[in-house]
């Protein structure tokens, strides 16, 4: 169980780590893989988007998304590591 969990959270802080660099390489925003991991990381970041309001639209993609990516990373792993122990 441990293991399916700090998987399943590792992925989405790697799908949205993607798109966080799609995002900063400006990639065409009509290929479907880029759509693809623009709505998957819109909803796994749905709580942080948008959370900071810098002027700058690429550091609230990266600062936003990026909190989301790092939250998953480490409450997930965290998660994992409890349940391992039990």
């Amino acid at each position: 169980m441990a293991a399916v969990i700090a998987v399943a959270t590792d992925v989405a802080a790697f799908i949205i780590g993607l798109w966080i660099l799609m995002y900063l390489l400006d990639a065409n925003r009509g290929n479907e893989l880029v759509e693809f991991l623009h709505d998957a990381s819109r909803w796994l970041a749905s709580w942080s988007h948008d959370l900071f309001t810098f002027d700058e639209e690429w550091a609230r993609v990266v600062c936003g998304y990026g909190l989301a990516a790092a939250v998953y990373l480490v409450i997930g792993n965290a998660v994992a590591g409890r349940v391992r122990r039990y």
